[in-house]
């Protein structure tokens, strides 16, 4: 990685990058598409993909061309600098879904602002499921909210990948604002005490529940520990 290709992923065959573009809750306007279009056609960019952190990836891009689409795409690309929040996942929520029983739209919004600067001892993928329905992966995630009709489940230490760990319920029935405020605690809380490259899934197996409760969650008003 030069200075020249800094925020843009390595691929497998050592000689290309990737670039992701900017999309907090998967959103994006018709002039979004058009603009992102109109780049990957300048630079022929080779392979275009939706990820499944509702993303779009820009991938075989020549090293030379790396600074210039950052350029060109400016607020809808998001730099890959390290171990941070790498996507804020949201459903459709109260907008546009039937079963939404909370706004999970602007929740993520809420939570993408918040962390998007932040760096951590390892990735951090994000949930937000307006539902029990769980479509934005919430139980996977190493941090999962989950929408029901009496408030937010707030779960944490998720992981899909090649060892796969159900997140830890942390708190029910927590409103918007309490939800975005634990996220940001247990975000914390990990920063302070994992390993470097422990992923919050390695990170809950090492200390367990029973720690998070004592050294954190006993300390927060809004969460009965008796439902943890």
């Amino acid at each position: 990685m030069t200075s020249k290709t800094m925020g843009a992923i390595l691929q497998r065959d050592g000689k290309t990058y990737a670039i992701m573009t900017n999309n907090p809750a998967g959103l994006v306007t018709p002039g979004d598409l058009q603009h992102i279009a109109e780049v990957a056609k300048k630079f022929n960019v080779p392979i275009m993909k939706i990820t499944s952190g509702q993303r779009i990836i820009f991938a075989g891009i020549k090293a030379d061309d790396v600074p210039k689409i950052f350029i060109e795409l400016g607020p809808l690309a998001k730099p890959d600098l390290g171990p941070c929040v790498k996507f804020v996942q949201g459903c459709l929520g109260t907008d546009m879904c039937k079963w939404g029983s909370q706004d999970s739209i602007n929740l993520t919004k809420s939570i993408a602002e918040k962390v998007q600067t932040q760096t951590f001892p390892a990735k951090v993928k994000i949930g937000v499921s307006g539902c029990q329905r769980c479509c934005s992966e919430s139980l996977l995630r190493d941090i999962g909210l989950i929408g029901t009709i009496k408030g937010w489940i707030v779960l944490f230490g998720g992981n899909g990948g090649r060892k796969p760990r159900i997140a830890d319920p942390i708190s029910y029935g927590l409103s918007a604002d309490e939800a975005c405020d634990l996220v940001q605690r247990l975000l914390d809380y990990y920063r302070n005490n994992a390993e470097p490259k422990e992923r919050t899934a390695r990170f809950m197996e090492r200390i367990g529940i029973e720690t998070l409760k004592s050294e954190l969650l006993s300390m927060i008003p809004y969460i009965s520990l008796d439902s943890v």
